[in-house]
């Protein structure tokens, strides 16, 4: 059995669909009798779906939400299944009612708490493809929920694994993961091994090439990831996600947002509970306030920030960019460029102490290790 999933970039306009289903062709021709594919949403839905909602109701419920947001993949999996379909193949689609994913009732960010094989089982028994429609569950009171933005990935690994599978291929607008954004950097190179943990924690920090709740649940159940890329001249095969293999890279997270807050005290609470739900957070000072830049999760940590009350000073967007190898090295950003900083990872509680430093004015003693758009340049801090 063959488990591939297709991201949003790959579906950009019916075209893309048309492309996707020749590949799934290509594969069933050369003996892969059974293929499941999990599919995104086409790129820029979520993010529209989302936008009608808010513009209905501002103070939309997160049930409600999720069962807006889950539309997006929805279609994408109908519109794959049509295309696969007029190539004579025998096709279905399955949604998250019926993936037999359940999860809890967090919802923005619902957690998988059990899974049942039966349905995909008794789909393919009859159909030759079945298309799941990725990000989305159900809760055990059989409401839609949302995995989070970007879990695809995750919908593809779990449904490897609940069919005892070891592999998963994870199809992308790049061949694989890379030392830098290549769409930033042309200069970046592609890491051809790495080890789950590093990309895991790459992803945390702004990496958009694998979910890093999908990493992690590879890494539990024994499920080998391997990204690649579709192409007009076929696939391309970048990186695999191993046990092991550490790597050197710069994140970007253009979608990072900080939380400005009344007292180091409301501060060291909030951080509290982003961690017990994991998520990753750095600690900033900004106009002589205390602050949180939220790096991964952020429309969760913006829900679990509403359900506190906490009496926040302002929400604000920004861009944070960070260097990795075995440890953080430096971290900086557009809106928070001139506030002392306080990194910490919750899984090892390391802190790291330092400066954000004036973008065209690097430390002498260590040189820039790149400059995104002349607006944040990267230093390397000692630790």
């Amino acid at each position: 059995m063959t488990i591939l999933k297709f991201g949003g970039s790959n579906f950009l306009g019916p075209e893309g669909y048309d492309r996707v289903a020749r590949h799934i062709a290509q594969r069933r021709a050369t003996g892969e009798n059974k293929i499941v594919v999990v599919v995104s949403a086409m790129k820029g839905e979520t993010d529209s779906l989302k936008a009608q909602m808010l513009a209905v109701n501002k103070e939309a419920s997160p049930s409600n939400l999720d069962a807006a947001l889950a539309i997006g993949e929805m279609i994408s999996a109908c519109l794959l299944e049509a295309a696969v379909s007029r190539l004579g193949i025998p096709v279905t689609s399955l949604d998250g009612y019926g993936l037999g994913i359940v999860t809890n009732s967090d919802f923005g960010r619902a957690t998988v708490e059990s899974v049942d094989p039966g349905p995909i089982r008794s789909a393919l028994q009859e159909h030759d493809v079945v298309i799941a429609a990725g990000a989305q569950a159900i809760d055990r009171s059989g409401r839609v929920t949302f995995l989070g933005r970007n879990t695809s990935d995750l919908t593809a690994v779990v449904i490897a694994s609940m069919l005892e599978e070891h592999a998963c291929e994870i199809y992308s607008d790049v061949p694989g993961v890379s030392t830098g954004d290549p769409n930033i950097i042309p200069e970046a190179l592609l890491i051809p091994e790495i080890g789950d943990m590093t990309i895991a924690r790459m992803s945390r920090y702004g990496a958009k090439v694998l979910h890093h709740g999908a990493v992690e649940f590879a890494a539990k159940y024994g499920v080998t990831i391997f990204c690649e890329s579709l192409t007009n001249d076929g696939v391309v095969t970048g990186t695999t996600v191993t046990g092991h293999g550490d790597a050197r890279s710069v994140t970007v997270a253009r979608d990072a947002v900080v939380i400005s807050l009344a007292s180091v005290a409301e501060r060291d609470n909030l951080r509290a509970l982003l961690d017990q739900h994991g998520i990753t957070t750095i600690d900033v000072n900004r106009n002589d306030r205390p602050g949180l830049c939220v790096m991964s999760d952020i429309d969760f940590a913006k829900q679990l920030v509403a359900r506190t009350c906490t009496p926040s000073i302002s929400i604000q967007s920004t861009t944070a960019v960070t260097e990795l190898d075995s440890s953080v090295l430096c971290v900086t950003s557009t809106a928070i460029m001139s506030a002392p900083f306080r990194w910490r990872e919750s899984s090892t509680n390391k802190t790291v102490s330092g400066d954000y430093l004036n973008p065209f004015k690097p430390r002498a003693a260590k040189p820039p290790l790149f400059c995104e758009e002349r607006r944040a340049t990267v230093c390397q801090v000692g630790t």
